[in-house]
């Protein structure tokens, strides 16, 4: 039966460490929810990950699994004990032992009787898809098919707890989606309580019922995926859920505004020319205050040139076929790139577009940079808002942001 996970203010600490590798991060796990713990390399996830599994103690807070207390300061339950399974990066396979084998393995450790545990093995090879692969070594297998028995390994003794430690990284792009969707699926038939962790942020709004962002040891957001995407904590948070690119201004006043529908002057990169974008602030802004619109993916589309409503104007400098249509990276002014601004027309390399700008895809931090006072006064600000022409500008590329 699936578990409820509790972590309670848990701290890691390692001797002679200059700050600590877990730092008061508390989260609930549903039983039969899929956690995905999201985060750049030393951000805390493995070490995590390694507390819940019994590998590593923990300095202070607490652990439970369902009514069980597994872990605090002087409590550390043993993995043996917590009836949980952990699937690996490196699949973690006994090379001396067939596939059959190693899925029987939990079974084995488990006392159950060898012919029941080899048949339960042999039908979790089964769902897999590994079912004629039984009486190999996994040195005859490719990696995706090491992975799967190691999957196999995992859930065919039934744990509370399933623990999935970046298993898709060393593995190729299509075969990644594959076994993506596999584990997806066979997690949810069995109805174990997972964590799983990953610095890939399109896997981790694949799988995640929740996603949880670790900063520096700190559990920075932890929520749905739509919360996170929509309602991003921090700028981090931002960026680590997907960014275009990112623009800096202010916020012009007259008072301050936000949370939501804002207004932000963008000063020109010649600092002649700039615009006032819409956008939506993420919390209050002061007059004058100093900020960073941050772009999703989606926040940008082309238009036609010279058609309504365009709000900034740029240079294509790549674009990457997609089979539906290409993602563009557009070049606007000297020191913006716009990454993945997809439409199904083809545009050859250095040919100008305009871009309408979605106002609720662009979203507003207060920046701890302060802007340059000249680039903020510039003499002409077109006013623009989204659904407005663009109106006054003369042609060419080199009068936008």
């Amino acid at each position: 039966m699936a578990e409820r996970v509790q972590v309670e203010r848990v701290c890691k600490r390692y001797r002679g460490a200059a700050a600590a590798a877990l730092d008061e991060v508390s989260l609930v796990v549903e039983p039969g929810e899929i956690l995905v713990l999201l985060g750049p390399s030393g951000s805390g996830k493995t070490t995590l990950l390694r507390c819940l599994a019994g590998i590593e103690r923990v300095s202070d807070g607490a652990i439970r699994l369902g009514d069980r207390l597994v872990a605090d300061a002087r409590l550390h339950l043993a993995p043996d004990r917590r009836n949980l399974a952990m699937v690996f990066q490196d699949f973690a396979l006994w090379p001396h032992m067939t596939v059959l084998e190693n899925a029987a393995f939990a079974l084995r450790r488990r006392h159950n009787e060898r012919p029941a545990a080899l048949a339960k093995a042999q039908a979790m090879l089964e769902r897999v898809g590994l079912g004629s692969y039984g009486g190999r070594y996994p040195h005859e297998l490719s990696g995706g098919e090491q992975q799967r028995v190691a999957l196999a390994r995992a859930l065919v003794a039934q744990p509370d707890l399933l623990l999935f430690d970046e298993p898709l990284s060393s593995l190729d792009a299509n075969l990644r989606e594959r076994l993506r969707i596999e584990i997806a699926t066979l997690v949810r038939e069995q109805g174990a309580t997972v964590v799983y962790i990953t610095h890939d942020q399109g896997e981790a709004f694949a799988l995640g019922d929740k996603i949880g962002v670790l900063q520096a040891g700190r559990l920075i957001q932890h929520g749905p995926p739509e919360a996170l995407y929509g309602s991003p904590a921090t700028p981090f948070v931002a960026h680590f859920t997907g960014l275009a690119g990112t623009l800096r201004g202010v916020h012009p006043g007259p008072g301050p505004a936000g949370p939501g529908p804002v207004t932000v002057a963008i000063p020109s990169t010649d600092h002649r020319r700039g615009l006032e974008l819409a956008a939506t602030a993420m919390s209050v802004l002061e007059p004058g205050a100093p900020v960073q619109v941050l772009l999703r993916p989606t926040a940008a589309r082309i238009c036609r040139t010279g058609s309504r409503p365009a709000v900034l104007r740029g240079i294509v400098r790549a674009g990457a076929f997609q089979g539906r249509g290409y993602d563009y990276v557009v070049e606007v002014g000297r020191d913006l790139l716009l990454t993945g601004v997809f439409d199904r027309r083809r545009f050859a390399r250095g040919e100008s577009v305009d871009l309408f700008v979605d106002a609720k895809q662009s979203l507003v931090f207060a920046d701890p940079e302060p802007i340059d006072a000249p680039l903020v006064a510039a003499e002409a600000v077109i006013r623009v808002a989204c659904g407005e022409a663009l109106s006054g500008v003369p042609s060419g590329p080199d009068l936008t942001v």
